[in-house]
């Protein structure tokens, strides 16, 4: 990883990509420091102090900016959310499905048009249930309809301008725009994360050796995760294909045998913070229009206390144990929807069918779908699973005395997206010819 930065920093090309990238990230982490119209910021440290559940989830996304509500105080959320509508409605209506698959890339702009238009509804909509969960808490200095029209034009703008950063990010810059606008926002936390597992071992009555062996466990436990997750990752299935010799022209190309690499975590984080956004998005709903959710009781309630059981477990062993599954099989099924979205073996099977290719054993055409389906499945099934455990483990912590900022889900974004960010460099310095930047 190193040696591929070093080589992107000697590429005036990918160099001007990555500083511009970096003026970006600055502009959004100053963003996060800057509180919308008409708040006080004194009672809004008193009131934030004790945050969690869906706004200590926020919080950690957006990288701070909730709690000092921030123009960027929702974060990039409403744009997670409006993807994967857009995606879900691209699965039930024909048309969108044949615009993205066979649009190209006018399709793709016209996909994208509509997930913009469905992200600053959601973000409207998000904004004024900010504002009225928190009109009575007396952080506003004149509550009223003007303020109320302030403050949710100042957070729409700001999630309309982080939804700008990403593209250019993504256009400009090295790519992977979102998701680098969410690594920053929870690798931000780091420091906290680092100030906690030093007072576990100097405390207010001195060195504490239960302490020191308690953060020798987590900082162990964390390398093995991370190296875990780099492995899943990383590791992918090679199917074999063989091309039989054909005519070009005048020329007769000899047979070629190549592979089809398929990643055992061919989804990628995208799973996780779909299921994150999906879990956390009843707690939203519910806040925005109930003000005392510490007292709500019913089937709101309990609704409001399983949505947030993913970031707190002030809710109860019940209520947490019950998140986990759905959590699981959230996880499970967006890893097996991003999967299918991202490779459809019936398509690759007629490609490879077409330049007179076949895998070794397996006839061509629906039987060559079969056994890339089969694998794709196996492959699935384990890589979810993994992402599963990994996501939900670290949830057991919250039932301890321990505080830690970083979790499985924020692990397995945060290496995930550098991993992703690597490879994207390593494109954007094999599409200039650099020699040795894979050495």
């Amino acid at each position: 990883m190193f040696k591929t930065i070093k080589n992107a920093l000697k590429t005036p090309d990918v160099r001007k990509r990555l500083f511009y990238t970096l003026i970006l990230i600055i502009l959004f982490r100053l963003g996060c420091y800057i509180t919308v119209p008409g708040v006080n910021t004194i009672t809004l440290n008193n009131a934030m102090s004790s945050s969690n559940g869906i706004a200590g989830f926020i919080d950690i996304i957006s990288g701070g900016a909730f709690s000092r509500f921030s123009i960027f105080a929702m974060s990039i959320s409403p744009y997670i959310t409006a993807s994967i509508v857009v995606q879900l409605l691209a699965m039930i209506i024909p048309s969108l499905e044949r615009m993205l698959k066979e649009g190209g890339e006018e399709g793709k702009k016209i996909m994208n048009r509509y997930t913009k238009i469905i992200t600053i509804i959601l973000a409207l909509v998000e904004a004024i249930g900010i504002y009225l969960s928190y009109k009575s808490s007396g952080i506003f200095i004149n509550p009223g309809w003007l303020t109320g029209i302030i403050i949710v034009a100042s957070l729409v703008a700001g999630t309309s301008l982080l939804m700008w950063l990403g593209e250019q990010i993504t256009s400009k810059g090295i790519g992977n725009g979102i998701s680098i606008i969410i690594f920053i926002g929870i690798i931000s936390g780091l420091p906290s994360g680092i100030t906690t597992i030093w007072g576990l071992i100097m405390t207010t009555a001195g060195f504490s050796t239960i302490g020191l062996i308690t953060s020798l466990g987590i900082i162990i436990g964390a390398i093995i995760l991370v190296a875990g997750v780099v492995f899943v990752q990383q590791a992918e299935r090679r199917v074999p294909v063989q091309y039989s010799k054909k005519i070009v022209g005048r020329r007769m190309v000899g047979a070629q045998n190549t592979h089809i690499p398929l990643k055992l975590a061919m989804a990628g984080v995208m799973p996780v913070i779909f299921a994150s956004s999906f879990m956390t998005f009843p707690a939203m709903i519910i806040s925005m229009f109930v003000k005392d959710t510490a007292n709500l009781g019913g089937f709101l309630g309990g609704l409001y206390k399983f949505s947030i059981a993913t970031s707190t477990s002030n809710v109860g062993i019940g209520y947490s144990i019950a998140n986990a599954i759905v959590y699981l099989l959230l996880i499970m099924g967006f890893t097996f929807f991003y999967t299918y979205a991202t490779f459809n073996p019936a398509e690759v099977s007629n490609n490879i069918k077409k330049n007179g290719g076949f895998i070794p054993g397996i006839r061509a055409g629906k039987p060559t779908t079969e056994y890339l389906s089969s694998i794709i499945t196996k492959l699935t099934i384990f890589g979810g699973l993994f992402l599963s455990i990994i996501a939900i483990l670290p949830m057991m912590l919250r039932f301890t005395n321990l505080n830690i900022t970083f979790g499985g889900t924020s692990i397995l974004i945060v290496v995930g997206v550098a991993l992703e960010t690597v490879q994207q460099l390593e494109s954007q310095l094999a599409m200039r010819h650099y020699k040795g930047f894979l050495e």
